[in-house]
């Protein structure tokens, strides 16, 4: 009994002790991170819009249902009319939307709700591919009956290779400061360790005005002209530092 004691106490010691091995094996091939730069970048990139999506609502407030709809679909109607005539793809104009909601009063008196009548609105939505028709839309859309002007976002047909331009800008950026701070410090600047990537939103021009057509029959659709687009990158890197 003894002997089968010590048995047992001598496998459970070398079982511990095995573990130990192990782990100190383990412990030993663990990789340690080598010194590193840690730096940021940014870069812009400026390019002309050449595409927009404008968003067009019409709304009616009528007693009935069917005169609030009978308004709304005859002013959608000559929007689309509109869209035809300015030759934009049907594929790039959705009218689909639409929302209906009866609008009610309190009455006092009778503790109850009053229908005053109905809300209907449609929205039309534009992926506008000229953007020398930009004002003409938007002007005669109001002629129309859209009462209800979302504005125009701008954006580029380009717009991968632009932001990937601003991808490069923010990395040279980020390894000049990298190799600034190495030989400030007397190292050398070894390969990139880690590194990410964000873009912002692309900055959103405005409409600037052209003055000199303000005498012109047209003037009100020649006054839509867009600036330029940024678009701006920001990287975080970090550097191994040479040994």
């Amino acid at each position: 009994m003894r002997h089968a004691r010590l048995r047992i106490e001598r496998a459970v010691w070398f079982t511990l002790l095995s573990g130990v091995a192990v782990a100190g094996v383990a412990s030993a091939h663990e990789t340690v991170p080598p010194p590193l730069i840690s730096v940021t970048g940014e870069g812009e990139v400026k390019g002309m819009p050449d595409m927009a999506y404008v968003t067009l609502g019409v709304e009616a407030r009528k007693p009935t249902l069917a005169e609030a709809r009978a308004q709304v679909t005859a002013a959608v109607e000559r929007v689309l009319a509109l869209t035809r005539e300015l030759k934009i793809d049907p594929k790039f104009v959705d009218s689909s939307q639409l929302q209906v909601q009866p609008e009610y009063r309190w009455n006092e008196k009778d503790s109850q709700r009053v229908l005053l009548g109905y809300v209907v609105s449609r929205q039309i939505e534009v992926e506008l591919r000229d953007l020398e028709r930009l004002g003409a839309l938007l002007e005669r859309s109001v002629s129309a009956g859209v009462n209800v002007l979302g504005g125009a976002r701008l954006d580029s047909t380009r717009r991968k290779e632009l932001e990937r331009e601003a991808l490069t800008k923010a990395v040279d950026d980020a390894r000049l400061d990298a190799e600034a701070l190495a030989k400030a410090a007397s190292a050398r600047l070894g390969p990139v360790y880690s590194l990410s990537a964000s873009m912002a939103m692309p900055f959103q021009p405005k409409y600037m005005e052209r003055a000199a057509m303000a005498a012109q029959a047209d003037a009100a659709e020649q006054t839509y002209a867009p600036g330029e687009m940024k678009f701006v990158a920001n990287v975080s890197a970090q550097y191994e530092i040479a040994r």
